[in-house]
């Protein structure tokens, strides 16, 4: 009869951490009575005592002691030696992503198809928001964050930056005026986000001077996206990514103002995992390496 030996090392092992046949077998999906069979028959095989046992407590002989220091050693190696050999099979399991508004609309939400159809083993739980959120608290993978970055335990990797761009719906600027120097925008309607990360202000040049500009509009919304589908309904002006506003500014449904202002500052763009060791999970690794590939944040013309 052919004994599956890595079989009962995993079972014994299992007794000796868990202290006792029923917390094994339980982990096992065994019962206690096969468990406690499965290490008798391994002592059998052995021809040595592995463990003492009374009414209370299990301990470890001194041979139980080095076959379960060497064993522990032995099922590592083969976990390891498992990781190793499925390096060639396909990405699978599910993947969990969290991104900000406006990248997830006008960048991600694009690409995904390409990529399920890459990948069609993987599965994907997209979260879109402008909250910060904790990756291990939200069993989050990969999130793709914007600005800069807090010092954390978080590995980032950089998918590029975009310049930031006041923008204004035709009809707005028809009826309160196009601002053409930063004093002309207190008369105007300011949007701005109500997020944690939000910039209290907006910065710009007005002659050598850099200042901050505070916000003081009608509305305050919690996204990017909801700021710009507002600005496009002419309540008001935003300040917005600029690949978040390519097509409207082609199209002329929003335009720029005070270009002549603007600081130049760009806002980076990073996704960022948990670096926990030892080697990445496949889906996580494929789609880092998609986005790095795909993602091309558009910078249009704002004349």
């Amino acid at each position: 009869m052919s004994v599956n030996r890595f079989g009962e090392l995993e079972v014994f092992v299992r007794v000796v951490e868990a202290g006792g046949f029923s917390s094994a077998a339980r982990a096992s999906g065994l019962t206690p009575s096969a468990v406690s069979k499965l290490v008798t028959r391994l002592e059998q095989r052995l021809g040595t005592r592995l463990l003492n046992r009374s009414t209370r407590q299990l301990r470890l002989t001194a041979e139980g002691c080095a076959f379960y220091e060497r064993g522990v050693r032995l099922l590592a190696d083969l976990e390891e030696a498992e990781r190793c050999g499925s390096a060639g099979s396909a990405p699978r399991g599910r993947l969990r992503i969290n991104a900000n508004v406006p990248f997830g609309h006008h960048v991600l939400l694009p690409l995904l198809p390409d990529f399920l159809a890459r990948y069609p083993e993987v599965t994907l739980d997209l979260v879109l928001t402008d909250e910060v959120v904790d990756l291990l608290e939200h069993r989050t993978d990969v999130a793709i964050r914007a600005g800069r970055l807090k010092d954390s335990q978080l590995v980032a990797r950089r998918l590029g930056t975009t310049p930031m761009l006041i923008v204004g719906a035709p009809r707005y600027l028809a009826r309160q005026g196009t601002p053409t120097t930063p004093d002309d925008l207190l008369r105007h309607n300011r949007l701005g986000a109500n997020y944690a990360r939000a910039q209290p202000g907006w910065p710009l040049h007005q002659g050598a001077e850099l200042l901050t500009l505070p916000l003081s509009g009608t509305v305050q919304a919690s996204d990017g996206e909801a700021l710009r589908h507002l600005a496009l309904a002419g309540v008001g002006l935003a300040r917005l990514a600029a690949f978040q506003v390519a097509d409207d500014l082609a199209t002329g449904r929003l335009q720029a103002v005070l270009q002549d202002c603007n600081p130049g500052d760009r806002e980076e763009i990073h996704a960022v995992y948990l670096g926990q060791g030892g080697p990445m999970p496949k889906r996580i690794r494929v789609f880092l390496d998609f986005l790095a590939e795909r993602v091309v944040l558009a910078e249009p013309e704002a004349g």
